[in-house]
């Protein structure tokens, strides 16, 4: 039946995070209309840049995550569920035994995609349904595991790079504690640093609009805000400005996990959130950003529009 709404899912199992959409597909109108989205911290990358292994402790986060996500999607009338893994999945010598172990328990089979899917998924997603946007745009997802920059028009990805650098990654390789001591966060400054300098010339043309999604950057935005717990009403189009990332840095350098707690920070998001700040800064310096737009959306809209636009494409 031809321009029907359909409901679906679509799931984003990251380095740190498991990310949830549920939205109705509108194909007469174009519109992805959001019935529900939920988040949580499963960290199933935990030491798989060292060891190269998924463990089967977060297997079992991730598992008891997606059963949850599963009992939710059926109550809500989920016609199909779309689940993607990144960076951890990626880079696991046993990713097909995570994938069928939670196939097996969940009915979820997630699909694991590349880098530059990743990137060009994010970046279409992040400005999914935003009425006018500036062209060429930026878009910076910072993850658990890795980062993408992408960098395009709303119709085509003009460049894109994934670096395996993300908060989760840079903590395990560079802080034994928290706060981590000055050369920790010297070391973990010039990777950041050497990555960036190798990727970002090509960039400076979409500098002027530039768009920061995932769990770092929505959390930034909520600190800055001064709220303890995530709104995504208010975090969703916050303009961040460079000189709140370097203040926010320069506290958090110096911070407990105690104190990052106290802050407002997510337990399983406070250990990483100080590199995944660091990434942040050392971006918007490099590449001379004054702020950008903060958006809740990210992977999961860009599944969900490349679903909607195969819908349009078939009425």
């Amino acid at each position: 039946m031809p321009n029907a709404t359909e409901r679906i899912a679509c799931i984003d199992v990251g380095t740190n995070t498991a990310l949830l959409l549920i939205a109705d597909l509108e194909p007469a109108t174009g519109k992805i209309v959001t019935v529900d989205h939920r988040q949580t911290i499963v960290r199933l990358g935990q030491k798989v840049d060292e060891q190269r292994l998924i463990h089967s402790e977060a297997l079992d986060r991730l598992t008891a995550c997606m059963t949850e996500y599963r009992k939710l999607c059926d109550e809500l009338g989920v016609q199909r569920i779309l689940a993607v893994g990144t960076s951890a999945l990626r880079d696991a010598a046993n990713r097909d035994d995570i994938i069928a172990a939670v196939k097996n328990a969940t009915g979820i089979e997630i699909s694991c995609i590349s880098g530059e899917k990743e990137a060009a998924l994010t970046f279409f997603g992040a400005v999914a349904g935003l009425p006018e946007v500036p062209e060429p745009f930026t878009v910076i997802d910072i993850g658990g595991g890795s980062t993408e920059i992408i960098m395009g028009t709303t119709s085509t990805v003009e460049e894109a790079i994934s670096m395996n650098i993300g908060s989760v990654r840079m903590t395990e390789r560079f802080c034994t504690a928290q706060p981590p001591s000055p050369e920790e966060f010297e070391a973990a400054r010039q990777e950041i640093d050497n990555h960036l300098a190798a990727t970002l010339p090509p960039f400076f043309a979409g500098r002027q609009q530039v768009f920061g999604v995932a769990g770092t950057l929505t959390t930034i935005a909520q600190v800055c805000l001064g709220d303890k717990q995530f709104d995504p009403m208010r975090v969703q189009g916050f303009r961040l400005e460079y000189d709140a990332v370097h203040e926010l840095l320069e506290r958090l350098r110096a911070m407990t996990l105690d104190e990052i707690v106290a802050f407002g920070i997510p337990e399983g998001r406070a250990d990483v959130f100080t590199m995944g700040v660091l990434i942040l800064h050392q971006f918007m310096l490099m590449l001379g950003v004054g702020s950008l737009t903060v958006s809740i959306q990210g992977l999961r809209y860009g599944v969900a529009q490349q679903e909607l636009q195969k819908l349009r494409d078939r009425s």
